[in-house]
């Protein structure tokens, strides 16, 4: 498996060297053009010398010993070599060897001659060479008087090797410099990848002890990298959400175990009683009913659950949300009370809006919300005490409050009432049909509506609050 640092190493690599190819490249064919057309100025700016010089010594150029000293000179400031040729295009002086050149009687051609002097100069390089015997650069010039009389004709000259030899020198310099450059990155490489790539390294090992169950792991934070800092936060937060859910399933495993262990021992041990013959024919009914009322609790344990896990993934649908009356539906759910109420000889206390209020909510869920509170109420309110349900009108929002005499809950246990399976130690003799979960559904659907409820408890009475949006 190849690994971050190599994979960036060879990349690194790679495109340095093709940045160098091209560049290279790109440099000497830029630099080679421009070379040679300096060149080409210069030597055109010879043979321009050289052609005022042989028009001041008019014709006499040819025995003339002063003139070719100069022409000698001319070649030797230039760099070049110069030749002079018959107007037919025959060398007949060579700056190079005034008394005996190997080059004099060789010939440009007439073709060629006759082009220089209808062109008022041409590059003749092939020509040249032919005459040398090796590669070359030269331009042919002409040389009239002043009554347009064909005088003789200029060729300036040199190497095409010099040439190269200079171009080439100045490529060898880029690329010793490109060579300093790569392996100073290739040195410099490891050092930084690995620098760059330690925080990740340390997040993999974190992630695999969190893999190992260890939720107590972060990562190092304060990275100069801004990239690697919001990755770090963003393990840790993830870390930590991780830590939370690991706690909450723990907990709600351990509360779930708790629920079912109690009905689930009870249905148990009657079955057995009845099936070894430990419970009497006579009272086989009595504890039949005992365990119908321990699986009804184990099924309403189950459906809350469900309903729980359905709000909390999808939430309320937009499409659920009607206009109803909350003082009509809180009506109709006292009255499904009537029964325990009258039990429990209560008085019950209404204060609602004669005119009613409407609200825009799911009135499934609210009707829900409802019945749970006033269920609660009715269980623990004390014998003969009293059953309050209030609804008033607050800026945008009904108020709905559900309250009941009895028992005070202790200041410790309020943060805690809408918690999954709590409940305080004094309503567990009272309330042993429930499950735990009423006043936690309550909570989860009054918060999917964006709304908010709460609970007071003092003086021996004990009060939810929750409110809805009126519709507007």
């Amino acid at each position: 498996m190849k690994t971050t640092f190599r994979r960036q190493m060879t990349l690194i690599v790679c495109v340095l060297l093709v940045a160098t190819t091209l560049i290279g490249v790109s440099f000497w064919a830029l630099f080679t053009r421009y070379v040679t057309d300096e060149k080409q100025t210069s030597m055109r700016e010879t043979a321009d010398s050289v052609v005022q010089l042989t028009k001041a010594y008019s014709s006499f150029y040819l025995r003339d010993v002063e003139y070719r000293t100069n022409l000698a000179v001319a070649a030797a400031a230039s760099g070049s070599d110069i030749v002079i040729c018959t107007e037919e295009g025959q060398v007949c002086i060579c700056a190079s060897d005034i008394q005996n050149c190997s080059h004099i009687g060789h010939s440009l051609g007439r073709t060629t001659a006759e082009k220089v002097f209808t062109s008022g100069g041409i590059m003749v390089s092939s020509e040249a060479s032919r005459i040398y015997g090796s590669e070359r650069i030269a331009i042919a010039v002409p040389v009239t008087a002043e009554d347009g009389t064909r005088l003789c004709i200029v060729m300036v000259s040199m190497e095409r090797s010099e040439l190269y030899a200079l171009t080439t020198q100045t490529i060898q310099i880029f690329l010793l410099v490109s060579l300093l450059a790569i392996a100073l990155t290739l040195l410099a490489t490891p050092y930084l990848t690995r620098r760059e790539t330690a925080p990740i390294r340390t997040m993999a090992s974190a992630a695999r002890q969190i893999a190992r169950g260890d939720m107590n792991v972060r990562v190092p934070t304060g990275y100069q990298n801004e990239e690697m800092e919001e990755l770090a936060v963003a393990f840790n937060n993830m870390t930590i959400a991780l830590q939370n859910s690991e706690t909450v399933r723990q907990e709600f495993v351990a509360n779930v175990s708790h629920e079912l262990k109690t009905p689930m021992t009870t249905i148990a041990g009657y079955l057995d009683g009845m099936l070894d013959g430990t419970i009497p024919e006579e009272k086989t009914h009595y504890y039949m009913e005992l365990v119908a009322t321990e699986a009804r609790r184990l099924s309403r344990l189950v459906r809350n659950m469900l309903e729980i896990s359905r709000l909390k993934d999808q939430g309320i649908p937009p499409d659920k949300l009607t206009d109803f009356d909350i003082c009509e539906a809180a009506g109709q759910a006292l009255l499904c009370f009537e029964q325990p109420i009258n039990r429990k000889h209560l008085n019950v206390d209404v204060d609602m809006p004669e005119l009613g209020l409407s609200v825009h909510a799911m009135m499934d869920a609210v009707t829900q919300v409802l019945h749970n509170l006033i269920d609660n109420a009715v269980k623990f309110a004390n014998e003969g005490g009293t059953l309050s349900i209030r609804v008033v009108r607050r800026g945008d929002s009904a108020v709905v409050t559900v309250g009941n005499t009895g028992p005070t809950i202790a200041p410790e246990e309020l943060p805690l009432i809408f918690d999954r399976f709590h409940k305080t130690d004094k309503s567990r003799s009272t309330d042993r049909d429930g499950v735990g979960l009423g006043l936690y559904i309550v909570k989860t659907i009054v918060t999917a509506h964006g709304e908010d409820i709460y609970v007071t408890s003092r003086d021996g009475k004990t009060e939810f609050t929750f409110t809805m949006s009126l519709t507007k």
